[in-house]
């Protein structure tokens, strides 16, 4: 099993998986609620001229 990526100690449990458990989890999705893990994405240049003309 691999280990756990929040804690790094723990293999995986398969109910929670690839987290060693709830508390895990919850860190990770406090993480992206937080905005400390985000998906980069370029701007659309049509949407910056369409706000310029409002």
């Amino acid at each position: 099993m691999a280990q756990c990526p929040i804690c790094h100690k723990a293999d995986a449990d398969p109910k929670y998986r690839p987290f060693c458990s709830r508390r895990c989890s919850e860190v990770d999705l406090q993480r992206w609620f937080t905005g400390a893990y985000a998906i980069p994405a370029a701007l659309d240049e049509g949407a910056e001229d369409d706000e310029e003309k409002d």
